[in-house]
């Protein structure tokens, strides 16, 4: 029943008004707390049940864990479902549209002894992987609140300084939250490859959105996650556990956000290892391809697809490997 309808009915019946108004208002409650459950993407407004719609996928080509330019169109074919595609569109390095990229920090109370360098390692890693008027870069802090520094900009100061205004942890941390709220109202209508890269310490602890959620709007805005867990520690003193290894829950669940989106998790336990895993990011994001293709099904049916890119030379399958995302979800969603 509409609520201003059931209002109409309650006030009207003076008979039962004490027993109405405290129905109604239990009623209020419920609605407001359905609603309030899980966030809930930016509605589309302009699609049409004609639309056409295809599939951005970044590639990344790796031969014994070093990355691979200089490849060609001709090089992979996609499949959907088991069902070869056709590609529509392919870019390579020379060639590829600009980044945006939202540097993602977590800022919890177990990141305080931490926060000063990876500060300067965050400042050091936009520097790298902005290109002067191509890409552009911005800066979010997450712990029990979001806080967007700076906006999307190819400005190293203004950057710089957003970084530096981190001083003080929070209480929480709600990474799945942040990821959510920077892909949906921030990557969502930006004109090239979409990435986020988060630095955390510790599992999502405050989030009303979960694992799953934080996949499915990355892949529906066509974005890349790379994770850089710190967990470990700078200083090594985590007992029976090497740096670069997945170390528990938490992390498995940092590294299956990142394999489900086409992108890489990266567990550090010095600033050597952060450093070199920000050095990594910013290489595979200069070397990778970009392959477009048009799924022969259509619909918008909402269920999991599962994707494969492949070599056409056998002989390059026997050698390197590819990563990329390997399903999504079409659904009537706007990208722009």
């Amino acid at each position: 029943m509409h609520l201003a309808a059931f209002f109409t009915i309650v006030f009207m019946n003076t008979r039962f008004r004490n027993t109405s108004i405290l129905l109604f208002l239990l009623f209020f409650v419920f609605e407001v707390s359905v609603h309030a459950q899980k966030p809930t993407p930016t509605p589309d407004e302009n699609i049409g049940p004609t639309k056409v719609f295809e599939v951005r996928l970044p590639v990344t080509v790796t031969l014994k864990n070093q990355l691979v330019n200089g490849m060609t169109r001709g090089d992979f074919q996609v499949f959907e479902d088991g069902v070869q595609q056709e590609v529509t569109y392919f870019t390579d390095e020379k060639t590829n549209p600009p980044v945006y990229v939202g540097v993602l920090m977590d800022t919890s109370p177990s990141t305080v002894g931490q926060l000063g360098f990876s500060r300067e390692a965050a400042k050091d890693f936009i520097a790298t992987v902005i290109r002067l008027r191509k890409d552009k870069a911005a800066f979010m802090t997450f712990d029990h609140e979001i806080m967007l520094r700076q906006d999307f900009t190819d400005n190293l100061d203004m950057l710089t300084r957003a970084v530096d205004t981190v001083k003080k942890p929070g209480s929480q941390t709600a990474l799945y939250d942040a990821i959510w709220q920077f892909a949906d109202e921030k990557l969502r209508s930006v004109p090239g490859r979409r990435v986020i890269v988060v630095i955390t310490d510790g599992d999502d602890t405050f989030s009303r959105a979960d694992l799953h959620d934080a996949i499915d709007i990355a892949q529906r805005t066509e974005t890349t996650i790379f994770g850089i867990s710190t967990k470990a520690g700078f200083l090594g003193t985590v007992p029976g556990v090497e740096a670069g290894t997945v170390k528990d829950k938490g992390d498995r669940l940092l590294e299956k956000l990142c394999e489900e989106t086409g992108g890489e998790a990266f567990f550090t336990g010095d600033m050597l290892a952060l450093e070199r895993s920000f050095k990594r990011i910013s290489q595979e994001l200069r070397t990778q391809y970009i392959i477009t293709y048009k799924p022969a099904n259509q619909n918008y049916d909402g269920r999991d697809r599962k994707i494969e890119v492949r070599f056409t030379d056998p002989d390059k399958t026997r050698k390197m490997k590819i990563r990329t995302k390997t399903s999504y979800r079409q659904i009537r969603d706007n990208l722009k």
